[in-house]
């Protein structure tokens, strides 16, 4: 048996993780990662209580448990990656890089040099043999979050929850076991910060925008945006314009500082037959040139058919089937059946 250290959040999904490992007779050390300690403006940051919820279950299962304190790592490798990215007018995603940056890069690595054979963490997602496999619970599936980690972190890492079909039985085992995190509700927000909704967090951090003109798809003025950082491709909540038909964000000029949108739900704008990628990361081997693979723009986003062609660190993707609001910032995943591929950073 193996010595395993859980990435324990104080979520039901990481207890579960936790206790299906002593279980199976390993020697199991809980860890809870302090990445972000920060209050925000109306909103406690619930690192506390998050970390007490860990530490009981660790209590309840009788396995040694320990902090990391990884918040300068983390905010230097997430945080100003996101805000970075927001400040060019892209819509970067934070848990991808928590994930390659920190859970299993700066964890594991942490955890290694402490003693462990393994690590494991209560993602919905399967590994077997350094490969990364959709999750049972398809409905819960998180490979599109994961597609950034390395072969040889997938060889040090478990993910038993994979397993599970839905998020019901994971709950199941967690009262049957009468773990302390039963009953607690899913956390929401960015990575680790909480609750806080990304236009709140962008404006603690980078303060108030400059305001601009957003222009309808006839080059009209309709009214005034309050930073076109806060906007992302396919947006249709929070536009303060119209009245009539509802309009959708389809571009924005970061250096003009306007932001585009349509009522036309049909316009070209929004919706792509192909896409362009950079910084591609293969898990194991790069896909084939002409072979029908399927891709992921976003989290829960339908699987697409696809052909790719790489072309040095980027790749140029056709699409079987148009694909609405690509958005600069987010990646593409790709999936041969339910073994991920990896991906990219759309362009």
């Amino acid at each position: 048996m193996a010595k395993v250290y859980v990435g324990m959040s104080g979520g039901v999904d990481s207890s579960v993780t936790a206790a299906l490992l002593v279980q199976a007779g390993h020697e199991v050390t809980g860890v809870y990662m302090k990445n972000w300690s920060q209050d925000l403006p109306g909103m406690v940051c619930p690192w506390k209580e998050d970390y007490q919820d860990a530490k009981r279950v660790a209590v309840q299962l009788g396995i040694p448990f320990k902090m990391y304190d990884f918040e300068t790592e983390y905010r230097q490798r997430v945080v100003d990656y996101m805000l970075n990215g927001y400040r060019q007018g892209l819509t970067p995603n934070p848990d991808i890089m928590c994930n390659q940056e920190v859970k299993f890069k700066l964890f594991l690595d942490t955890a290694l040099a402490d003693g462990a054979d393994m690590i494991a963490t209560g993602h919905y997602a399967r590994v077997a043999d350094g490969q990364l496999l959709t999750a049972a619970n398809a409905d819960k599936d998180q490979t599109y979050f994961l597609y950034r980690v390395t072969e040889d972190a997938l060889k040090h890492s478990l993910m038993p929850i994979g397993e599970y079909k839905t998020k019901k039985e994971v709950r199941e085992v967690a009262a049957r076991l009468g773990l302390a995190t039963a009953q607690k509700k899913d956390s929401q927000g960015i990575c680790f910060v909480g609750k806080v909704g990304i236009k709140d967090f962008l404006l603690h951090e980078l303060g108030p925008q400059e305001h601009g003109t957003i222009l309808d798809q006839n080059g009209v003025a309709l009214g005034e945006h309050d930073g076109a950082i806060f906007y992302t491709i396919g947006q249709r909540q929070g536009l303060g314009v119209g009245g009539g038909l509802p309009y959708y964000v389809t571009g924005k000029d970061m250096a003009k500082n306007e932001v585009y949108v349509t009522t036309d739900i049909s316009d070209k704008k929004l919706w792509h037959e192909s896409l362009n990628l950079t910084e591609l990361h293969w898990i194991n081997k790069p896909p084939e040139e002409g072979k029908i693979y399927h891709v992921r723009t976003r989290y829960r986003a339908a699987l697409v058919g696809c052909t790719l062609k790489l072309i040095g660190k980027t790749a140029e993707v056709t699409l079987t089937d148009p694909v609405r609001a690509i958005t600069p910032g987010q990646s593409a995943v790709f999936y041969d059946g339910n073994h991920v591929l990896g991906g990219g950073i759309v362009i």
